[in-house]
């Protein structure tokens, strides 16, 4: 490892230089691997191991020809696995192909200034897949990355150390987040030109307009944040935590899908249901949704007023009680609602009349689950005429005493899944339990339906959000019952009531670390999650989710009574200009110098001359050791002071000029701090 290590010391310059860059390329496009074809992301290692190996040997690069092939292959690639060259998701991928080729060609500043900001346009289409927390940061390091970089490639005298670099890039970045801050929190926020361009004809994983009996179970896997909520009072019991989702009534024997089909748009159209009846204490909250590039607004059951959306959002409700936006969610948004737990609604039709449309929720595809079909007449008949409450019950109890089983791996259903959960395998997940539950009160005549969407979630005790994941989504019936309406009924619950009533989960094996950390302190775990999914809460909703009205409300606490969007021009115009003042201020007070080392040469020529010595404007330090070490020119100094200056100027020549010496001998940052406590005399 040290003979390593001291090889990349001893590389010349042009190599260092070329190898820290391609580290940063690789940098840069590692979060992005998860979202680029597989071709892409080879070609790109493929690409940098290649350039990197041309560095360490000083071997020739490739010529134009070979360039222009990949360049060729690249595009035609792109083509091939897109469609199209235009677009979101190509054009990344092009970008990104572009960024590695061009490495292949770095030979001048020219060169390098390309890959800098193509690497700066890269890092930022990184934020089309995620805005979270580790994403920004990833960004952050990149972004001094190629600051460092690029301040690297203005010193081109010498072997200058990466390491002060870095610290002027720093220094740089802190310089401006005033600015950055303040066009962060004033600039005027200008819907929908504001905000995250997406592609939303690509979907995310999660809840569907459709459902294959065993999709869910995927989902119950997957650990990520579907929404987190945040209760005005009290929140309600966990057996209450119902988030409507889509709403499936039409049945080919494998697949439900909604009644209006296509991607959630167009589901259920209508006008929302009139009959909609609540009782009892309103619930207020406050949901933080993640992008899912669907139009669904997740609200508690039931929300009889639209959900309090930013502007620019407009929200209606289907007959189905699902509330839907008039695009696709592809940012984080946050809105409050109101729901009631206690409600009754689908009595009557839309037009207030009673219901003539309840055939299609008995309808079901012909030769599919005979001996299901057979339990249902069994069941209709033991029950009394009309009474349906007593059948659902029936098929209830069924459930509980039966064997039945809540699982993840139930197995792969075939044809006839009804008849294989009620009289084979009694064993499935909630979509598997839903299903053959719906499919039997059909066949008994009872008019039913599946609900999805997300059931319970947990309360994070660091700040006081109840957090719903992907692995809580869930598949539930509703039945329709005379005189009542749609009744929601659960039957997972009635297999595990743990389910409904606790929120317990069907969690995959731990994988090794997690299992260690469990063994070695069971809570460790939870904690840790619960303390970083709180920061990163912290992020959604005071950085992603800041909008016009937190703006606003700024400006009103800054005492502007009532806000526009001038109001926000006006104040930012003003510290905006006082930024600039500031600035040149300090321009003027650091003069045009901004290379470390001659603004430490400038401070021993000025120390001189205040000493008396007749010092030459642009004197090199070798010029100024042979001044000092003159006792004609410099005899009124101290011999102490004359020796250890002359030897410091020598070693600050050394230091710019000589590599050893740039790479062994003393830094920048020592040759200050040995400068300021030389035994320079006392003013008298």
């Amino acid at each position: 490892m040290k003979a390593w290590i001291g090889r990349l010391q001893s590389l010349p310059r042009e190599a260092r230089d070329t190898l820290f860059v391609l580290l940063l390329v690789a940098w840069i496009v590692l979060p992005q691997v998860p979202y680029l074809p597989l071709w892409c992301s080879a070609l790109v290692a493929i690409v940098l191991i290649f350039r990197g190996w041309l560095a360490l040997g000083s071997r020739a690069l490739p010529g134009r020809w070979w360039l222009a092939g990949l360049l060729v292959l690249a595009v035609f690639a792109t083509r091939r696995s897109h469609g199209t060259l235009v677009g979101q998701e190509a054009g990344v991928t092009l970008v990104v192909s572009l960024l590695a080729l061009k490495t292949l060609e770095l030979r001048a500043r020219r060169d390098a200034l390309v890959v800098f900001f193509l690497g700066f346009f890269t890092m930022l289409t990184g934020f089309f897949e995620s805005q979270s927390l580790l994403r920004a940061a990833a960004v952050l390091v990149g972004l001094l990355g190629l600051l460092t970089a690029l301040i690297n490639a203005h010193r081109p005298v010498g072997l200058p150390s990466l390491r002060e670099s870095a610290g002027l890039a720093l220094r740089m970045t802190l310089a401006g987040a005033p600015v950055m801050l303040a066009l962060f929190l004033l600039f005027p926020r200008f819907a929908p030109l504001w905000g995250m361009p997406s592609d939303s004809a690509t979907g995310r994983s999660g809840l569907s307009s459709s459902m294959a009996v065993g999709s869910v179970a995927e989902l119950a896997l997957d650990d990520g944040i579907a929404l987190r909520v945040r209760f005005e009072g009290a929140p309600p019991p966990q057996a209450a935590l119902y988030f409507r989702g889509p709403v499936l009534s039409r049945f080919d024997g494998r697949n439900w899908t909604a009644a209006g089909g296509g991607d959630g748009f167009d589901a259920a159209l209508g006008p929302p249901p009139r009959d909609l009846r609540v009782a009892g204490a309103p619930i207020d909250y406050e949901v933080t949704l993640e992008p899912s590039r669907r139009p669904w607004l997740l609200t508690l059951d039931a929300a009889p007023q639209a959900p309090d959306l930013p502007p620019h959002w407009r929200a209606r409700q289907s007959p189905d009680l699902q509330w839907l936006s008039a695009r696709p969610v592809t940012e984080l948004l946050r809105y409050r609602a109101r729901s009631y737990t206690d409600f009754s609604y689908g009595q009557a039709g839309w037009d207030g009349q009673p219901r003539r449309d309840l055939g299609r929720f008995l309808e079901l595809p012909a030769g599919y689950n005979p001996r299901t079909l057979e339990l249902a007449e069994t069941l209709r008949r033991q029950a009394p005429e009309g009474d349906a409450g007593t059948l659902i019950e029936a098929a209830l109890q069924r459930l509980r005493d039966g064997g039945y089983r809540y699982t993840l791996e139930p197995g792969v259903y075939g044809r006839d899944s009804a008849d294989e959960f009620w009289f084979d395998r009694k064993a499935g997940f909630c979509e598997h339990i839903a299903s053959a539950f719906v499919v039997l009160l059909r066949g008994a005549g009872v008019p039913a339906r599946i609900v999805t969407g997300f059931q319970g979630g947990e309360l994070n005790g660091v700040d006081g959000y109840w957090t719903v994941r992907n692995a809580d989504a869930h598949a539930w019936t509703e039945a329709w019952l005379a005189g009542r309406g749609w009744v929601r009924v659960d039957p997972t619950g009635a297999v595990m009531p743990g389910r409904v009533g606790q929120a317990q989960r069907l969690r995959a094996a731990p994988g090794l670390v997690a299992s260690a950390l469990g063994a070695w302190s069971p809570n460790l775990l939870t904690r840790l999650r619960a303390t970083w999914e709180a920061i990163d809460n912290g992020w959604n909703q005071w950085v992603l989710s800041y909008t016009q009205d937190r703006q606003f409300g700024l400006l009103r606490w800054l005492g502007v009574a009532e806000p526009n969007w001038q109001d926000l021009g006006r104040v930012l115009a003003g510290l905006l200009a006082l930024g600039a003042l500031g600035a040149a201020a300090w321009a003027a007070w650091e003069r045009s110098e901004h290379d470390p080392w001659l603004r430490l040469l400038e401070r021993a020529r000025r120390r001189l001359r205040r000493l008396g010595l007749a010092v030459p404007a642009q004197a090199a330090p070798r010029q100024l050791a042979q001044l000092v070490s003159d006792p004609a020119q410099a005899g009124r100094l101290p011999p102490a002071l004359r020796s250890a200056l002359a030897d410091w100027l020598i070693a600050l020549e050394r230091q710019r000029y000589d590599p050893a010496a740039s790479r062994n001998g003393p830094t920048l940052a020592t040759l200050g701090r040995v400068f300021r406590h030389l035994p320079w005399p006392r003013p008298s």
